[in-house]
């Protein structure tokens, strides 16, 4: 008798072994569940809410939702697929996220998610508060207006790299990214443009400089592939062979 735990994901049956979520398991089996703030390097955070799914008549952010035996898993319906949407809608008008204008447009996971979901209009008016630009650092600039408060680069530099660089700080519209330096300022932090918290982010809010459009546009990750089967599905399904979704031969010295 075969031992194998298994739930169904819209139907498919996805195999999990003990102590995966639902995010887990899927990426592992090269399905794909809409999210931002999840990275399979981190521990799971379920903040932005976009790779909700329905369990029993509950919806669940799948990065946080333990597998278990059985369950039943919609990950696609015209109502989860139209709340994502909403969710994606309010990220964009809670932020400056022009992409015609932006540099990590093509390679951004906030447009290339709202591309799959489907979502070509904000919808709400525009609400976000302006905030500053720091291009205090030689080799990275941060525009704070774009960021989503996904807080990967706070777990990425307190985890990996082992600094403290970035935290969250406020509640509800006045929350904000700050930096952990006397002045407040990147340039004053020990940041290096090495570090795995500079290119954990999501959009285009932490950006190295100097090498602005070297890859052009219509030709980046996302421009010529769904979100879908690259990025965090084909790290999962290829772990040897990819980084972030890339061909890790490119990478390779």
């Amino acid at each position: 008798m075969s031992s194998e735990k298994t739930f169904k994901l819209d139907g498919k049956t996805i195999s999990y072994q003990d102590g995966d979520t639902v995010m887990d398991a899927a990426l592992r089996a090269g399905e794909y569940i809409p999210h931002l703030c999840h990275n399979p390097e981190f521990t799971p955070h379920g903040s932005c809410r976009v790779c909700v799914v329905e369990v029993n008549g509950r919806h669940i952010s799948a990065c946080t939702l333990p597998a278990a035996e059985n369950i039943k898993v919609d990950n696609s319906s015209d109502a989860i697929t139209e709340l994502r949407r909403s969710l994606l809608q309010m990220l964009f008008v809670e932020g400056n996220h022009v992409c015609p204008g932006c540099e990590k447009s093509g390679a951004c996971q906030l447009q290339a998610v709202a591309y799959y979901t489907g979502m070509l209009s904000p919808h709400f008016t525009h609400f976000f508060p302006r905030r500053s630009v720091d291009a205090s650092h030689p080799d990275i600039a941060i525009d704070f207006n774009r960021c989503i408060l996904c807080e990967l680069c706070v777990r990425a530099s307190r985890d990996v790299d082992n600094k403290n660089i970035f935290s969250i700080s406020g509640r509800g519209l006045s929350s904000h990214l700050v930096i952990n330096s006397a002045t407040g300022k990147l340039g004053d932090s020990e940041l290096s443009a090495r570090d795995k918290a500079v290119s954990v982010c999501p959009v285009g809010a932490i950006l190295p400089k100097h090498v602005g459009y070297d890859q052009p546009i219509g030709k980046r990750l996302y421009d010529t592939k769904p979100i879908s089967v690259v990025g965090d599905v084909a790290s999962a399904a290829n772990p040897t062979k990819t980084i972030n979704g890339h061909d890790k031969d490119r990478y390779e010295p």
